[in-house]
């Protein structure tokens, strides 16, 4: 896919990894759309990449809302008559166990609740599941070459205190071979859809993380550093431009070969 001129939906883009692919998409010369809950965030973002000379629009939007997502696309071909790429990167993080046990009694003093569970998969797997789909079924109706991109993470592999977004991640991870496959069965050739799993991207929540904890994480990591927001960018621009690269999940890891599950 030619990268200049070309329209992308970006979510979860007023602030981290979305934040990043946003301003880099818009320095390659593609338009950007951005949706984001944080009406703020989403002003300073597209104020800095109009400023540095880029195309953007935004729109706030709650990626567990059918109307919010159909309404971001929407604005997508309004403005820029048409959208080739749409980045699945809305998401949260709860830290918590199932179960919580007393030290001394042995017995369960809290667990997860189904509403806290049910919070990380409405937005994380439901919202990203919206966002494709609103997203795909533009690209196919319009015949517009496109390409879908979830964002997964290696937390895919299973994560202690973490089961709800891990889960979500491993889901996220397998879409690409789902929806290909049904592209296939349908005879839809102009739609890709790609995964990107980071490892620790050093986004300013992870970067002001406990110093000592962060030191024990990197430890796992070949390169020994975070990964640069900027670096997931540029292998999502990677996957667009390279039509051969397809119903697949690219790790950007920076070789993280521990993440601590055995420990």
């Amino acid at each position: 896919m030619e990268l200049k001129g070309a329209v992308a939906v970006v979510t979860g883009g007023a602030s981290g990894i979305g934040e990043s692919v946003a301003k880099t998409m818009a320095a390659k010369g593609l338009k950007v759309v951005i949706g984001d809950m944080d009406p703020k965030g989403l002003e300073r973002v597209a104020g800095e990449i109009a400023a540095a000379g880029g195309e953007v629009a935004t729109l706030k939007c709650n990626v567990t809302k059918d109307e919010d997502v159909a309404d971001l696309m929407d604005l997508a071909i309004s403005r820029f008559g048409k959208l080739n790429v749409c980045v699945a990167s809305a998401g949260v993080i709860r830290d918590g166990l199932m179960l919580n046990v007393d030290k001394e009694t042995g017995k369960v003093k809290k667990a997860m609740t189904t509403e806290q569970f049910r919070a990380v998969i409405d937005v994380n797997l439901i919202g990203a599941f919206i966002t494709l789909r609103e997203a795909a079924l533009r690209m196919v109706n319009n015949g517009w070459e496109g390409v879908l991109i979830p964002i997964s993470s290696v937390n895919k592999s299973g994560q202690r205190g973490h089961m709800d977004y891990s889960s979500a991640k491993a889901a996220l991870a397998l879409w690409p071979k789902i929806l290909v496959g049904e592209f296939q069965m349908r005879g839809i050739k102009n739609v890709r859809c790609v995964a990107i799993a980071p490892g620790y991207v050093g986004t300013p929540m992870v970067r002001g993380m406990n110093q000592e904890a962060l030191a024990g994480l990197l430890k796992g990591v070949h390169l020994g550093r975070l990964i640069e927001p900027t670096e997931i960018a540029d292998s999502i621009l990677f996957a667009v431009q390279n039509d051969a690269v397809n119903a697949t999940c690219l790790e950007v890891t920076a070789g993280l070969i521990a993440n601590g599950l055995a420990k």
